[in-house]
């Protein structure tokens, strides 16, 4: 299981262009397979790997400020939602012995008085994230209240807001080379997630080949 801390995602999208080439050596290396944790609680991202997948793969998870939460079968809570497509669903079987691509994170999100529990359903192969989810603890059982099945898509917990980031292709774009990326902040508003802002970055336009990034209106 990785953690997300509150530090914000600024960094780990500047590097998602680095992290392409570390991914190849990675899988080259069977790394991957440590990556994933044991029965539904790992980690990794689609396409471009997320940097924070892999370099936060060992770290404690983000603690609600009222108590830690507890453990969730991921797998299971993935597997049983009838709202999760039938695609993803394929997706999520194990990589290596009992390893699922999946990546499990905890926070507070809606205000509740259990932690909410966000996971991101990834591919074997090159970790590119099919479906992200949020899970809301509610009359002792956790419901989904937040999917995103587009991938490459990965979502995660910035200062209490749930940030989004999809990857953007043109026609020509090889996978592992996106020409861009959309990042989305949701804050939830009493019964749902809402749309605060986004933006819109472009890959290798900077120097140091740092995405440029610009706001979108909604």
């Amino acid at each position: 299981m990785r953690g997300l801390t509150d530090a914000g995602p600024t960094a780990a999208r500047g590097t998602f262009q680095a992290v392409i080439t570390a991914m190849a050596v990675l899988a080259a290396l069977g790394l991957f397979a440590a990556a994933c944790a044991t029965g539904g609680t790992g980690a990794r991202d689609e396409g471009p790997a997320h940097a924070d997948a892999v370099a936060g793969a060992a770290a404690s998870p983000v603690i609600s400020p009222s108590a830690t939460p507890d453990r969730v079968d991921a797998v299971k809570l993935v597997k049983e939602d009838p709202k999760v497509s039938a695609e993803v669903k394929r997706e999520l079987k194990p990589c290596v012995g009992d390893a699922y691509p999946v990546d499990v994170s905890y926070g507070d999100l809606t205000g509740g008085s259990a932690s909410d529990v966000v996971v991101n359903v990834l591919t074997c192969g090159d970790a590119v994230g099919v479906g992200s989810y949020v899970y809301r603890e509610q009359s002792g059982r956790y419901t989904d209240v937040f999917r995103a099945e587009e991938p490459p898509v990965y979502a995660e917990i910035d200062r209490g807001d749930l940030v989004v980031t999809k990857q953007v292709y043109k026609k020509s774009d090889p996978v592992t080379s996106p020409s861009g990326e959309n990042v989305i902040t949701y804050r939830w508003a009493s019964d749902r997630f809402t749309e605060e802002y986004r933006t819109h970055s472009e890959y290798g336009n900077a120097v140091g080949g740092e995405p440029t990034a610009e706001p979108e209106s909604n």
